[in-house]
C-alpha cells in the first residue's frame, strides 16, 4: 500500500526491500489517486497530461471539450495526496494553458499560486504549419498552502563563477555587496533600528560598529544622498567583521567612503550557493524535446514522439528536499522516475518516484507498436527497469489491484 512505500521514508517499520526509487503502478491514474487516499503524503507532484493536440503518437491524446473534464478529478484527487508542505508542477502548452491556469486556481486556490514559467524546449521552433515558430511551453506551478510550503525556488547549478570576480588569499572567490540596502522601501522611517553609524577604514579596509584608530564615520546613504539603512544589524555587524570591507567608491557627488559585504561563492552549511531560479528556463539549462527523444531511444528506443528531457524534472526537484516523494500520475515515458534516480546519484539524495500509467494499448502503427511495446505502461515499465540496471536505485512494479491490496514484490 501507499502507506506503506511512504512510511519507509519517514522511518516506520517496513517490511519491503530498503532503498528502492522507482515504484511503478499500472492502471488508471483516476483510480490510482483514489486508492491513495487516507494514505500518507507526497511531497511532489510532476505531471504531464495529454495536451488535447489530437496528434496521437505513442496513444491517443484528443479529449476534445472534455479535456478540463478529464483533468478536473484527476487535481481534485491529487490535492488530497498531496502534503501540505508540498508543491505541483504541471506542464501544458498554449491549446489548453489558459483553461488549466482557471482549474487549477479552483482546486488549489489562486493565493496558492507560485509560478508560470516558460520553457523553451524547441530552441529552433517548430517550422511545420502556419504562423510563428513556438519554440515554447508552460510549467505551472502551485504549492497545497503557501504558507506552509518548503520549495525553495532556487538552484545551485544556476550559479554563475563569473558574478565573483574577486578572490581571498586562500584562494575563496566573492564579491562586493553594498552593505546598505538599496531597496527605498526601506529607509530610516520604516527600518528605524538599520539607520546607525558605523566605522571604516578605507586604507585597512577594516569595519566596526564603535571608532578605531583611522577610521571615520560612516552613514548609509542612497546614491542621491538621501538617509538609508543597512542590512544588517549591529550586532551582525559585530559578529561578521571579516565580512565586511569599508572602500573608497564614486558617487554622484565626487569620492565617498562606503562598506560592502564580501558575499562568497561557495558558502557553508547543507547545500551550499543557491540563486532564485528565473521564470523562462532555457533548452541549454533544462535540456529540449530533441535531448529527451535521444535520451529514450538510448534506453528503449524512440517511442515516444514528445517526451520532456529529464533536465527539467530535475530542476523541480533540486527545489524540494532530497528525501522528497514524488508522484507522477501521467508519467508516459517514465522521464520522472529516470530524473529521480539521476538526482539521486548526482546529490546523494533518497528521493522516491511513484509512477502511474495506464494500460491502454498504443496507436497501431507507432513506433511504439513497431518496437514491440503493446501498452504505453509497457514503455513506463522498460524505460524505470532499464533505469534501476544502468543507474541504480532499485524497481518495484504492480497493477492497481495488487498495488493496493498487498505490499508489491520487486521486479527483477
Amino acid at each position: 500500500m501507499l502507506r506503506n512505500l511512504l512510511n519507509q521514508r519517514r522511518g516506520y517499520a517496513y517490511s519491503r526491500r530498503v532503498g528502492v526509487w522507482n515504484t511503478f503502478v499500472e492502471g488508471d491514474n483516476l483510480d490510482v489517486l483514489r486508492s491513495f487516499a487516507g494514505s500518507e503524503t507526497v511531497d511532489l507532484i510532476y505531471i504531464d497530461p495529454p495536451y488535447n493536440t489530437g496528434n496521437a503518437f505513442a496513444y491517443r491524446d484528443d479529449h476534445g471539450g472534455d479535456w478540463v473534464e478529464m483533468m478536473r478529478p484527476r487535481l481534485l484527487a491529487a490535492r488530497e495526496v498531496l502534503a501540505e508542505t508540498g508543491a505541483i508542477f504541471v506542464s501544458i502548452d498554449d491549446n489548453e494553458q489558459a483553461r488549466l491556469r482557471l482549474l487549477m486556481d479552483q482546486v488549489f486556490g489562486p493565493a496558492n499560486f507560485l509560478a508560470q514559467i516558460v520553457v523553451n524546449l524547441n530552441a529552433k521552433g517548430r517550422q511545420l504549419g502556419k504562423g510563428f515558430a513556438t519554440s515554447h511551453e508552460y510549467l505551472l506551478a502551485y504549492a497545497r498552502d503557501v504558507r506552509r510550503c518548503v520549495l525553495d525556488a532556487s538552484s545551485p547549478e544556476t550559479v554563475d563563477p563569473a558574478d565573483f570576480p574577486l578572490e581571498s588569499p586562500d584562494g575563496r572567490r566573492y564579491r562586493h555587496l553594498p552593505l546598505r540596502n538599496t531597496n527605498k522601501k526601506f529607509n530610516p522611517v520604516t527600518a528605524r533600528t538599520l539607520h546607525f553609524p558605523v566605522y571604516g577604514d578605507p586604507v585597512s579596509g577594516r569595519v566596526a560598529t564603535t571608532p578605531f584608530d583611522g577610521a571615520v564615520e560612516i552613514e548609509p546613504v542612497f546614491g542621491d544622498g538621501r538617509p538609508a539603512v543597512w542590512r544588517w544589524s549591529a550586532p551582525l555587524i559585530e559578529q561578521r567583521p571579516d565580512d565586511l570591507v569599508c572602500r573608497v567608491i564614486k558617487g554622484r557627488d565626487g569620492e565617498r567612503v562606503d562598506v560592502f559585504q564580501k558575499d562568497w561563492l561557495h558558502r557553508d552549511g547543507p547545500g551550499g550557493r543557491r540563486k532564485k531560479l528565473r521564470t523562462i528556463w532555457l533548452a541549454e539549462e533544462v535540456g529540449s524535446t530533441d535531448t529527451a527523444v535521444a535520451e529514450l531511444k538510448a534506453i528503449v528506443g524512440h517511442v515516444f514522439e514528445s517526451p520532456k528531457p529529464t533536465g527539467l524534472v530535475r530542476r523541480l526537484l533540486q527545489t524540494m528536499p532530497a528525501d522528497a516523494v514524488v508522484l507522477d500520475f501521467f508519467a508516459g515515458s517514465g522521464t520522472t522516475g529516470h530524473a529521480v534516480a539521476l538526482q539521486n546519484v548526482a546529490d546523494g539524495g533518497t528521493r522516491r518516484c511513484i509512477s502511474v500509467n495506464s494500460g491502454e494499448a498504443v496507436r497501431p502503427g507507432s513506433n511504439a507498436d513497431l518496437a514491440g511495446y503493446a501498452t504505453v505502461a509497457d514503455i513506463t515499465r522498460a524505460r524505470l527497469r532499464a533505469v534501476a540496471e544502468t543507474v541504480g536505485g532499485g524497481f518495484e512494479a504492480q497493477a492497481l489491484a495488487a498495488f493496493a491490496s498487498q505490499p508489491p514484490k520487486e521486479t527483477p
